[in-house]
């Protein structure tokens, strides 16, 4: 794994505040990481529990909510502080800030609730996915380095390592399917190849990738493991289950309210602090920061996630089995003919269901778009819109939309038919109420063109 961190600097918050007096101050070991247990060594517990066990960051003035740090520069009591802390000799871990693009308290504290979510040692947000995508690969991959991905990835990654990399960064792809185990074994070569990376769970065709045999497979050759895990936070733990690093796209599920676009790294400290690296930091240098404001508007709904997720998943599962009952060509990791219901059964987190979207096959994109029509516009089901994760349903034709960066042969490869109809199911209003709503667009649509 890429580690050129140099300056000494550790991603860890301490919770004593520095004295007005002195910038000199005892080491606090209450770190950024999950807990002092996980710091020496990684033990799994339940998201939900995790996240209620990390350290609670309270307001400046003993408000219950933390307080919001929104400077860009920060001071210092004596002018040798400051030779000090560029030289990496001072950090946030001693509560020594130097500037936001570097580190920020408020965002600090979102990456310590990440990195409990995710059980990992540290994390740290950026200000969107594909930002936190780019920056891991930026970072463990160099000129001439290569990565072996899933040939089903949601359409901007599906550029990022197709169009830009090779083209900006001489990186190039090898795409395979991640179901074939000894395809991925042949695709990676020991010495050349930096990363195995996939989905947890596949945008939009909801393929389930088996994480602890791929990175068994990984490890074997000395390659590391991202998992973006955007489709299922506390569904799946994929460090847990084997994978080195997990990205997500916050603006999905853990915002939950369509209205923040934002991104995660959560991984080994070692791999953070030498993104931050002053010299040669993916995300110091390039920059994607996320503003503070957004860190604590994200942190104020992180502790309500898993009882979000609960009810995504349970009304999808409802929803797949009565639209399959109805004769639909459902797809859902919670339906028991699903290819990878067996597999996510046993890699998934009690409890916490089978994820919140599933897909029907209309098969052809006039078919998609007249179901989308009828459900949003007469019945008002929900609303045809890309992404995911918020609490109305939200709809969308994979492949001409999310998926539209893929040419056909790679669509037919990533197995998106033309009327792939996506759907992220909210929880607002009642179970029975929204399936009357739906119930009555299948039957609209039934009656002039047959399922």
């Amino acid at each position: 794994m890429a580690d050129t961190l140099n300056q000494n600097t550790k991603i860890v918050v301490s919770n004593k505040k520095r004295s007005s007096s002195s910038d000199e101050c005892d080491h606090h070991d209450d770190s950024f990481f999950v807990s002092k247990k996980q710091s020496k060594s990684l033990v799994w517990e339940d998201p939900a529990a995790a996240l209620a066990n990390a350290r609670h960051e309270f307001g400046e003035h003993g408000g219950v909510n933390m307080s919001i740090e929104a400077s860009a520069t920060f001071t210092v009591m004596e002018p040798e502080t400051m030779r000090r802390m560029f030289a990496g000799e001072l950090g946030p871990d001693r509560d020594f800030f130097i500037y936001s693009r570097h580190f920020n308290p408020t965002v600090l504290n979102l990456g310590r609730l990440m990195a409990a979510l995710e059980g990992t040692e540290a994390a740290y947000c950026t200000a969107s996915g594909m930002s936190a995508i780019s920056s891991v690969m930026l970072q463990l991959c160099s000129s001439g380095g290569h990565v072996v991905a899933s040939q089903t990835l949601y359409g901007g990654t599906h550029a990022l390592l197709t169009h830009f990399l090779p083209r900006a960064c001489n990186i190039t792809t090898s795409f395979v399917d991640v179901r074939d185990l000894e395809m991925v074994k042949e695709a990676i070569v020991e010495g050349r190849t930096n990363v195995l990376y996939f989905e947890s769970v596949s945008n939009p065709t909801l393929t389930v990738a088996n994480i602890p045999e791929l990175s068994r497979i990984a490890h074997e050759k000395g390659v590391t493991v991202v998992v973006d895990n955007t489709f299922a936070p506390m569904v799946l733990s994929p460090v847990r289950l084997g994978a080195d690093v997990v990205v997500h796209s916050i603006s999905k599920y853990i915002s939950g309210a369509a209205d923040i676009i934002a991104g995660a790294v959560c991984g080994p400290a070692s791999l953070v602090n030498s993104m931050m690296d002053l010299h040669q930091g993916s995300l110091m240098l390039l920059g994607p920061t996320m503003n503070p404001k957004v860190a604590f508007e994200l942190a104020e709904r992180l502790p309500h996630l898993g009882l979000r997720m609960k009810e995504h998943c349970k009304r999808a599962l409802e929803y797949a089995s009565r639209m399959t009952k109805l004769g639909l060509k459902v797809i859902y990791p919670g339906l028991e003919d699903h290819p990878d219901h067996a597999l996510i059964k046993s890699m998934a987190n009690k409890d916490y269901g089978y994820g919140g979207i599933l897909c029907v096959d209309m098969e052809t994109e006039e078919r998609a778009n007249r179901l989308m029509n009828v459900l949003q516009n007469f019945t008002q089901f929900g609303f045809m819109a890309v992404s995911l994760g918020y609490y109305e349903t939200l709809m969308s034709c994979s492949g001409s939309s999310t998926s539209s960066e893929l040419n056909n042969e790679e669509k037919e490869l990533a197995g998106i038919s033309p009327g792939l109809v996506r759907m992220s199911i909210g929880y607002n209003g009642s179970l029975e109420q929204k399936w009357s709503q739906l119930d009555k667009a299948l039957s609209k649509m039934q009656e002039k063109m047959p399922f």
